[in-house]
């Protein structure tokens, strides 16, 4: 039959992958493997390293984070025909004559289910190069509309191109940038007057100024150094400590600086922060007044907005002694990527881990600035990738580390990090498969409402009825099991929640085919609990999953139909 019907946009015939066939009869849950977790306080935030097929984990995540997700990057495979992507277990390669419809399918599924992760204010950047730019931007035109395009980023990838090629030697790949909802915010590479700023130039009059000790961020490596004054200084922890200095309270420098100690005083005041990079003792400034007028970035990352190249991402991987991974990206430019629009409490996703630099990208940015954002990662575990690196490389960022030259560098332990693994669950709705959603769902529920610390025992509850947990600041969830003491339980939950010390009202997750339901045997304490039916509101949330991946109306219909079945 011939399609009559005009359309513009790409046409391409859809590839089933076995992944996605296993959702026809199977659930993907996340479970946490316990031994991994880094845990260093419940005041930090809680990164997420999920090892399994995105496909499988993007479907669990509609449940815990739909509508949730600020900025997602990722770098998926470009499709060069190397054997650089796999579908289905095999290596496509040059000569496949359903190349781009495969790799559009596969790409097709992921960014849909994606776009309804992110906020309405969310914004999506992926890195890709010349095989499949074109139709990857139709394909993004048509899953996030071509109004929400933002630009079309040029990344210098080296500063080396190789020479054998005949036509072009290649320096450049590409970033395209979309916002779910396009909207009037700015991008933002920092302040135009305050960001980074250099304070001394030999313009100006030579003097001394007097800095209040912690008004200067020394980000130079331990050691012993002489300063300006000619006095030597130790660093610890970015630290300076003055050998026979007059006033513990005050860093004294010399130099040709721009401002006097008027002007110097005022800005401290003001919030206003130095930093010293190098040796040399150079120091800037970088005002904190967000009044100020803000530095847009152009669209071409390269050097001269501090984005480095594939050379200066080995290095990164090589200075943390992990096995070398092709073509990572550098941190400097998924820090940049992540910060563009959201800054200190935004929500990252990034589904094509591989090495974890987004991860990586994000503490640091945490560390720089103070934020409090949080990462999540996705990637199979194919050659041990998410266990060797992916999971590897960030423990050492978090832990600490020694480095290629056999130096210790300090870890960025104001972070957490929680490993989980996607398995599955019958998708037919019989009264068995139902229970065992329930018992397989409670580390989707921690990861959904960030409460990881199991207080259960603090309370007497028996763990195979029910299990609170905390996130140490002042929220609870309590998980309501099927039981044939139910009645009991009831009773107990509604004498143990009045005494439970929450700023908010307690998440409570039950076995139970209605909110309704949940509310009246919980009508005495109403007014401290927000009831959600378990395990409707996982297959609920799935649904539209199933249909954007246009699964049989069977396997929809098995899953969205409400039970009716006697609890």
């Amino acid at each position: 039959m011939v399609n009559t019907k005009k359309k513009y946009g790409l046409v391409w015939e859809d590839k089933p992958e076995d992944v996605e066939e296993q959702l026809r009869s199977m659930l993907p849950v996340l479970n946490e493997v316990k031994e991994k977790a880094i845990v260093n306080g419940a005041e930090h935030p809680n990164h997420i390293l999920i090892e399994g097929d995105n496909l499988h984990a993007l479907t669990a995540m509609t449940f815990t984070h739909e509508g949730k997700i600020d900025v997602i990057y990722i770098d998926p495979p470009y499709n060069t025909g190397n054997k650089d992507f796999v579908y289905n277990d095999t290596f496509i390669d040059y000569e496949d004559s359903f190349r781009h419809s495969k790799w559009l399918s596969f790409m097709s599924k992921r960014l849909q289910i994606a776009k309804s992760l992110l906020n309405q204010n969310g914004i999506l950047f992926i890195s890709i190069d010349d095989n499949e730019v074109a139709q990857l931007k139709l394909l993004c035109n048509d899953v996030f509309g071509e109004n929400n395009f933002i630009t079309q980023f040029l990344w210098e990838k080296t500063s080396t191109p190789p020479s054998l090629s005949k036509k072009v030697r290649k320096k450049m790949e590409y970033v395209l940038c979309y916002e779910k909802c396009r909207d009037n915010s700015s991008y933002s590479i920092g302040k135009v007057d305050g960001g980074d700023v250099p304070l001394l130039n030999s313009g100006n009059a030579r003097g001394k100024l007097k800095f209040p000790v912690g008004s200067i961020k020394f980000n130079i490596p331990d050691g012993i150094y002489t300063d300006n004054l000619e006095r030597k200084v130790n660093i610890i922890n970015e630290s300076l400590i003055v050998e026979n200095s007059l006033n513990a309270n005050e860093v004294v420098l010399e130099g040709n600086f721009k401002w006097k100690q008027l002007m110097l005083d005022k800005e401290v005041l003001l919030g206003t922060h130095f930093i010293i990079k190098t040796e040399l003792f150079s120091i800037r400034f970088q005002r904190r007044d967000d009044n100020l007028k803000t530095k847009t970035p152009t669209n071409r990352l390269d050097k001269e907005l501090n984005v480095g190249t594939n050379e200066d991402a080995k290095k990164e991987i090589d200075e943390l002694s992990i096995n070398y991974f092709d073509y990572p990206k550098p941190l400097s430019l998924v820090k940049l990527l992540i910060n563009l629009k959201y800054k200190e409490n935004s929500t990252i996703l990034d589904f094509f881990a591989g090495s974890g630099t987004t991860l990586h990208a994000t503490m640091a940015l945490n560390s720089e600035d103070g934020g409090n954002r949080q990462c999540i990662l996705v990637t199979n575990n194919e050659n041990n990738i998410c266990e060797e690196v992916t999971y590897e490389r960030n423990k050492r960022v978090i832990e600490g580390y020694t480095n290629a030259k056999g130096e210790a560098i300090e870890g960025l332990n104001n972070n957490n990090l929680r490993y989980y693994k996607a398995e599955f669950v019958p998708s037919e709705r019989n009264e068995v498969n139902r229970r065992r959603l329930t018992q397989e769902s409670t580390d989707l529920l921690c990861i959904k409402e960030d409460c990881y610390n199991n207080v259960s025992k603090d309370f007497t509850l028996n763990e195979k009825e029910a299990k609170l947990f905390t996130n140490g600041l002042g929220k609870y969830m309590l998980v309501l099991y099927h039981s044939r003491n139910q009645m009991e339980v009831i009773e107990k939950l509604t004498a143990i929640i009045p005494t439970i010390a929450t700023k908010e009202k307690i998440k409570l997750y039950a076995f139970s085919p209605e909110k309704e339901t949940i509310e009246e045997d919980f009508f005495s304490v109403a007014d401290k609990i927000e009831a959600v039916p378990l395990p409707d509101s996982i297959y609920n949330a799935y649904r539209a999953t199933f249909r954007t991946l246009k699964l049989d109306k069977k396997q929809t219909a098995t899953v969205a139909s409400q039970t009716t079945e006697q609890e």
